[in-house]
């Protein structure tokens, strides 16, 4: 099979979607592996590392679409590469499609198959591809609100930890999975007060049981939400279903009744955002300001620490890429229910029940 690595063209996106360990392994299985020249510079990986290992590199993009059957990407097809897409190709990657009907149309015309990391399931249910980047993100998100309730920043100008005689900061974190228990740990590590919140009791139990002593866990629901958000100088919104739009959990309303200058990071907002205020933003242009409180809506968190990334995600992508490449879309999916719910198109129709929920009106299977 021919697999390509395009050089990402979201704003401020420096991942790459195989590293040259990755290449190495399907040229050795076979397979002949295209990458886009700089793909993978923003990582720290240069041309040379993937020539070594016998990856052909190539110039444009086009090079990339035109000729691969299968594409390994980072982050969802951008408008001008959406034009390059062609009927039968594979794209793997993350699509996050209930957040964008422009991108799921597209990719319905293209007659691509989209291969979703972000549901893509394990042999225990869990979201192997989503976790390497929701750990990142959740960390992430607990420094940057930090970073931006600093005075000079237009935040209340709050040390997140406090110091002996003067309290720290409360912190509030909506959805205790992956990007929730992450941000709530760190945010306690850094000794501010924290709420965790979340839906299932479960899950609330486990998480009392292993989290330290400044994590209070409450069950999640609208007015418990509307008590806590006003006391909260830092708030992350953290929820997720997977391959569905986010839950919008806080309203204008809630936004009105919070403290100016403290700070919201929306870190679903690549699922639609669980703040009625949120929208996409970019990290050359992270923060706006709702109601005098700081909306940090950056949909590629990750992105901005981009090694690390790279590496934590290629590390949980590559037995996928190999099973992809050398089986086909079809066995792929035959391996198991979670390998074929990471199939969200195919031939011109939704296959995934969440993203055809989030588009009654496009066709589906």
């Amino acid at each position: 099979m021919i697999i390509g690595v395009p050089r990402e063209i979201k704003p401020d996106e420096n991942r790459v979607g195989l590293l040259p360990v990755g290449a190495e392994m399907l040229v050795a299985d076979g397979h002949t592996v295209l990458v886009q020249r700089s793909a993978g510079a923003g990582s720290g990986f240069d041309d040379k590392e993937y020539a070594a290992v016998g990856a052909r590199l190539v110039t444009k993009p086009a090079d990339v679409y035109a000729r691969c059957e299968l594409v390994v990407k980072v982050k969802e097809p951008q408008p001008g590469e959406l034009r390059m897409l062609h009927k039968g190709q594979t794209v793997f990657t993350y699509f996050h499609f209930a957040a964008s009907g422009d991108l799921t149309r597209g990719c319905l015309r293209a007659g691509i198959t989209a291969v979703a990391y972000e549901t893509l399931r394990d042999a225990k249910g869990r979201l192997p591809l989503l976790t390497p980047m929701s750990e990142v993100a959740g960390k992430m998100a607990v420094q940057e609100g930090a970073k931006y309730l600093e005075r000079a920043m237009g935040g209340r100008g709050i040390l997140l930890g406090g110091v002996p005689g003067v309290a720290p900061a409360s912190v509030l974190v909506l959805g205790g999975g992956v990007v929730g228990t992450n941000a709530a740990l760190v945010a306690a590590g850094m000794g501010a007060r924290v709420v965790l919140m979340d839906v299932d009791i479960d899950r609330l139990r486990h998480l009392a049981g292993i989290m330290p002593a400044n994590v209070t866990t409450i069950y999640c629901d609208s007015h418990a939400v509307a008590r806590h958000i006003r006391y909260a100088d830092l708030v992350i919104g953290a929820v997720l279903i997977p391959g569905a739009r986010a839950p919008r959990l806080v309203r204008r309303s809630h936004i009105k009744t919070m403290k100016p200058g403290s700070v919201i990071v929306d870190v679903c907002i690549d699922q639609g955002g669980c703040v009625e205020t949120s929208h996409p933003t970019t990290h050359h242009d992270p923060v706006f300001v709702v109601d005098g409180v700081i909306h940090y809506c950056v949909a590629n968190m990750p992105g901005a620490v981009s090694r690390t990334s790279s590496q934590a995600l290629c590390n949980a992508t590559l037995p996928y890429v190999c099973q992809l490449a050398g089986r086909g879309v079809d066995a792929f999916a035959a391996l198991s229910p979670g390998h074929a719910a990471a199939i969200n198109i195919r031939a011109g129709l939704i296959t995934s029940p969440a993203v055809a929920g989030a588009f009654p009106d496009l066709p589906h299977a």
